[in-house]
């Protein structure tokens, strides 16, 4: 098994929570895994891109090489965009489609959207309105790592306890109740958990989300 992720937002939209996730439902499978944050400015709107590597073999690097990726994850879809060099042919991008302004420069998202629908793999969805639907807000973290869950190789059984934070009891207490149900919000309904299937097969955002689905993405 191996799997090379970008992780890749805006600061305060919880990137670095998904990274965390991943890495401790990795060992839980008992993964090699390596990870490198490039911060920035994330407490002031900045970007915050993360590198994420699961092998089941030994890892020499912790930074994945440009063209290597098989899979960025984006938060903001002018960051997916940003990254798109990292992205290996055959690597997918699952992104939101809502995007974070934090600049008076920041391009047309129609534009981005456009580029971005032109690309062979993407799934492209409004985190944030299945997050409102299905439990809050502050949750479309999950439901952008739910919508990923099908192209990385990670039990959902054993990535259930990541979802605990160390963290003081009542957000602990908000995290059991939201993340998962988030999660499950954004992984597609009809995927079997027990029979791997390729996700062409099993994935038709379009079909359980017609509201938050863009027509520019397959």
């Amino acid at each position: 098994m191996k799997c090379d992720i970008i992780l890749a937002g805006v600061g305060g939209q919880g990137i670095l929570s998904i990274a965390t996730i991943l890495g401790a439902a990795a060992l839980r499978e008992n993964l090699h895994l390596k990870q490198a944050e490039v911060h920035g400015m994330s407490q002031r709107g900045g970007d915050v891109m993360s590198c994420l590597r699961l092998s089941s073999d030994p890892i020499a690097s912790d930074l994945i090489p440009t063209g290597k990726a098989d899979l960025i994850v984006a938060l903001e879809p002018m960051e997916a965009l940003r990254h798109i060099g990292w992205l290996s042919p055959a690597g997918r991008v699952v992104t939101s489609t809502v995007p974070f302004v934090n600049i008076p420069t920041y391009p047309d998202t129609a534009r981005i959207l456009d580029t971005l629908g032109k690309l062979p793999n993407v799934t492209a969805f409004d985190m944030e309105q299945v997050a409102k639907e299905k439990a809050t807000l502050r949750a479309s973290n999950m439901v952008l790592l739910g919508a990923a869950s099908p192209y990385i190789d990670l039990s959902p059984e054993k990535s259930k306890p990541a979802y605990r934070p160390s963290s003081g009891p009542r957000v602990k207490r908000w995290w059991r109740q939201t993340s998962p149900r988030s999660a499950q919000a954004g992984r597609p309904p009809s995927r079997s958990d027990t029979t791997r299937q390729p996700p062409s097969q099993t994935y038709n955002r379009k079909r359980f989300y017609p509201d938050t689905y863009d027509t520019r993405f397959n």
